[in-house]
C-alpha cells in the first residue's frame, strides 16, 4: 500500500511540474567546454540575477586574437549605452543567458563561447549583424552594472519599472484620475533632460496625454508614495506638455507619487463624474458601502447654471443633521446613490450629475428646474452594514424577509424594477442558507420562496426580458406543476414573447387544476386570442400584394402606425386603467404573503389598482 501511495504521489508531483520553458530547452544544448568563464573583476552581494530580473550590462566581443568585433562601450566604437534585458523574457544569446546568471553586481567576466553558444546556434532567436563571424569561437567581456526585479509594463519589454521604494495601499491611478508626482528624466548616458523635483509637484490628468505614453503606463502601476525608475524606449516617448520628443533611444524617468485624486467616470460617458476631494478611511472598494447599507451623509446641492444656486444643504436646512437612507431602496436620486456607494467613511467628494440621473426621474425640489445638471458636495460620515441573518431563528428570518420583500414591492409600484428585483434576489440568496426544522416551517418557507421567484419573474417581464421571466417561473413550476400563480405568470410571459400556444396551454392548465380561476383564465385566453388576431392582421397587411406582383417587382406595403396597438379595455376590479404592465396591483405586495388567504388568489397575485394587461402589445420581446 505504501508503494502504491508513493507512486501516486510521484504521478501527482509530475503532473504539477511545469513544462520546461524555451530558455530551459535551449540550455540543454550546452555541453562541457562550450562555455568557459574567467573572472576579471569580482562583484558584490550574495547572489546573482534570476528569471524576472532586469539585467543592465556592457558587452565587448572580441576574436581570440583580441580584435574587437562589437561593443557597447564608446571607447571601442559603441554608443556608450549598456544593454538592458529581462531574464526569461528577452531574446538573448545562449551563452549570455547561462553566463550572466553566474555573475554578481559590478562583476566583470570574460566568457569564451563556441559558435553554438552565440550567433552560430541552430535556430538562434537573434539575427547576427552583417559581417559578424558567427562561425568563430569568440570572447565576450561582460560588465554586470545592475540587476533588479523588473515590473514588465508592456509585452514588448519597451517599458519596464524598477521599484525603488514601496508605496502605501493598493490603488493605482487610472483615467481620469488627477496625479501629483515628482518627476525627472535623463538619458541612459546620464544626461538630465528635465526635472520637476522642487517647488510644486508636476500635476496632470491621467489619460489626457499630458505625459509621455510609456511614462503614464508605468505610473498607472504605482501606488501612493511609491518611488520608481521607469525605463521607456523611443516607441513610447510620445510628445506631451512634460517634455518634447527627443532623439534618444531610451529615457529613464525617476518618479515619486506624491498624491492622486480619485476621479471616476461612473457611467463611462463623461456625464456622471465623482471627484474625491478628501480621502476616507479604509481601502477602496473593500470598505465601501454594500447594497442595503444604512448610510449617513451630509451634502450640499447646487444647480449648475449661471447663478450656481445652492438648493439644499443638510448643515443649514436640516438643522445640522445628516441625511440617513438605505442604499438600494430608491430613496435618493440614482446618480447620488451610485457615487456614495463608491465612497469610504470620512471621504468627501464632488459629484456632477446629468438631469436623468438627478431630479428629472426623482421628486424634484422646488428650487431645481427641470433638465438641470446638479453638483453635490457629499461627505460620507458612516454606514452600517446590512443585518446578518446568522444565528436568527426561523421566525426572525421570515420577518426580515418580509420587510425586504415589502420594500421590493414598494419599488415595483414606483416603477423601479431593477431595484425591486435586487431586493427579491437578496432574500432568495439568503434563503440558500435557511433550513426549516419542521413541516410547518417548510411549508411557509416554500410558499415565500415561490412568491419571491414569481416577483422576480414579474420584474423581468416589466424589463422586457421575457425569456428570463419564463425561466424564473419554471423554478416554481418544476417543483409544483400545478402552481396556478406560476402558470398564470408564465402564460403572460409566453404571450408577451409571442409563444401563443405555450401561453394557451398554461391558461388552460390553470382552469384544470383550480376551477375557481376559470374567470381569470378565460379573460387571459380572450386577451391571448385578441393578441393573435392583431398579429395576424399586421402580418396580412405587411405581406398584402407581395405575391400578386410579377417576378422582379416589389410590393410596397403600407402598414398603419398603430398596427399592433390594442384599444384599452375598461378596467376590471382590482386593476388600474392605463397601466401597461402584465398586471401588478397597488397593494403592498404584488405577490401575497403565505398567510394572506382572505382575498381571492387573483387579487393577491396582482396588486389591486393596477391594470392586468391594458395593451397586450406593450411588453413586446424578441422571440429568441
Amino acid at each position: 500500500m505504501d508503494a502504491v501511495n508513493e507512486v501516486a504521489e510521484q504521478d501527482f508531483a509530475s503532473q504539477k511540474k511545469k513544462p520546461p520553458s524555451e530558455d530551459e530547452k535551449r540550455k540543454k544544448k550546452i555541453v562541457p567546454g562550450s562555455l568557459m568563464k574567467a573572472l576579471m573583476r569580482p562583484g558584490g552581494g550574495d547572489s546573482g540575477p534570476s528569471d524576472g530580473d532586469q539585467v543592465i550590462y556592457h558587452s565587448t566581443i572580441r576574436t581570440l586574437d583580441g580584435v574587437v568585433v562589437e561593443s557597447t562601450r564608446s571607447e571601442h566604437g559603441g554608443k556608450g549605452i549598456p544593454i538592458r534585458h529581462v531574464l526569461g523574457k528577452s531574446k538573448m544569446l545562449l551563452g549570455l543567458l547561462e553566463g550572466i546568471t553566474t555573475m554578481l553586481k559590478g562583476e566583470v567576466a570574460m566568457f569564451k563561447m563556441k559558435p553554438q553558444l552565440h550567433y552560430g546556434e541552430d535556430d538562434c532567436p537573434i539575427s547576427a549583424p552583417d559581417g559578424f563571424p558567427k562561425d568563430d569561437e569568440l570572447h565576450f567581456e561582460i560588465e554586470l552594472i545592475e540587476f533588479f526585479k523588473a515590473k514588465v509594463i508592456t509585452d514588448d519589454l519597451e517599458v519596464i519599472k524598477k521599484v525603488v521604494r514601496e508605496g502605501q495601499g493598493w490603488e493605482s491611478p487610472r483615467e481620469p484620475y488627477e496625479v501629483k508626482a515628482w518627476i525627472s528624466a535623463k538619458t541612459v548616458a546620464g544626461k538630465l533632460l528635465m526635472s520637476h523635483t522642487e517647488g510644486e509637484p508636476y500635476f496632470f490628468t491621467f489619460g489626457k496625454s499630458e505625459v509621455p505614453k510609456g511614462l503614464e503606463m508605468g505610473i498607472g502601476t504605482m501606488v501612493r508614495e511609491e518611488k520608481a525608475v521607469i525605463y521607456v524606449t523611443s516607441q513610447y516617448l510620445t510628445e506631451s506638455p512634460l517634455m518634447p520628443v527627443i532623439e534618444d533611444s531610451e529615457v529613464q524617468f525617476e518618479v515619486e507619487i506624491v498624491h492622486f485624486i480619485q476621479v471616476r467616470d461612473v457611467l463611462g460617458d463623461g456625464r456622471l463624474i465623482k471627484r474625491r476631494i478628501r480621502d476616507g478611511k479604509g481601502d477602496f472598494p473593500m470598505d465601501c458601502p454594500l447594497h442595503d447599507s444604512l448610510l449617513r451623509v451630509h451634502y450640499k446641492g447646487t444647480v449648475l447654471n449661471e447663478e450656481k444656486a445652492v438648493f439644499y444643504d443638510t448643515r443649514v436646512d436640516n438643522d445640522g443633521q445628516p441625511l440617513e437612507f438605505c442604499s438600494g431602496e430608491g430613496l435618493v436620486p440614482q446618480g447620488f446613490e451610485m457615487c456614495v456607494r463608491l465612497m469610504l467613511p470620512g471621504e468627501m467628494a464632488l459629484v456632477t450629475c446629468p438631469p436623468d440621473y438627478a431630479y428629472d426621474n426623482f421628486l424634484r425640489p422646488s428650487k431645481v428646474p427641470e433638465g438641470a445638471h446638479i453638483q453635490w458636495e457629499i461627505e460620507l460620515l458612516s454606514f452600517e452594514m446590512p443585518k446578518d441573518w446568522t444565528g436568527l431563528n426561523f421566525q426572525s428570518i421570515m420577518n426580515e424577509a418580509e420587510n425586504i420583500r415589502n420594500t421590493g414591492n414598494r419599488l415595483f409600484k414606483e416603477g423601479k424594477y431593477e431595484l425591486a428585483k435586487a431586493k427579491y434576489e437578496k432574500v432568495l440568496r439568503e434563503f440558500n442558507h435557511v433550513n426549516p426544522q419542521d413541516d410547518e416551517e417548510g411549508k411557509v418557507f416554500a410558499n415565500t420562496r415561490n412568491l419571491l421567484h414569481l416577483n422576480v419573474a414579474a420584474c423581468y417581464l416589466k424589463l422586457g426580458e421575457c425569456r428570463k421571466s419564463i425561466e424564473t417561473c419554471n423554478k416554481v413550476l418544476e417543483a409544483n406543476p400545478a402552481h396556478v400563480k406560476g402558470l398564470y405568470r408564465r402564460g403572460m410571459a409566453y404571450m408577451a414573447a409571442g409563444d401563443f400556444e405555450e401561453a394557451r396551454g398554461d391558461f388552460k392548465m390553470m382552469m384544470k387544476v383550480d376551477k375557481s380561476t376559470e374567470s381569470d383564465a378565460t379573460a387571459a385566453l380572450s386577451k391571448l386570442k385578441q393578441k393573435e388576431q392583431e398579429v395576424e392582421k399586421k402580418d396580412r397587411k405587411q405581406f398584402k400584394g407581395l405575391f400578386d406582383k410579377k417576378p422582379g417587382e416589389i410590393a410596397e406595403v403600407k402598414v398603419n402606425e398603430d398596427a399592433d396597438q390594442v384599444p384599452n379595455e375598461s378596467p376590471k376590479d382590482g386593476e388600474v386603467q392605463g397601466d401597461s404592465s402584465d398586471g401588478t396591483n397597488s397593494e403592498d405586495s404584488h405577490e401575497a404573503a403565505p398567510d394572506e388567504h382572505r382575498r381571492g388568489w387573483f387579487s393577491l397575485f396582482w396588486p389591486t389598482g393596477s391594470r392586468l394587461f391594458s395593451s397586450l402589445g406593450i411588453q413586446r420581446c424578441a422571440i429568441l
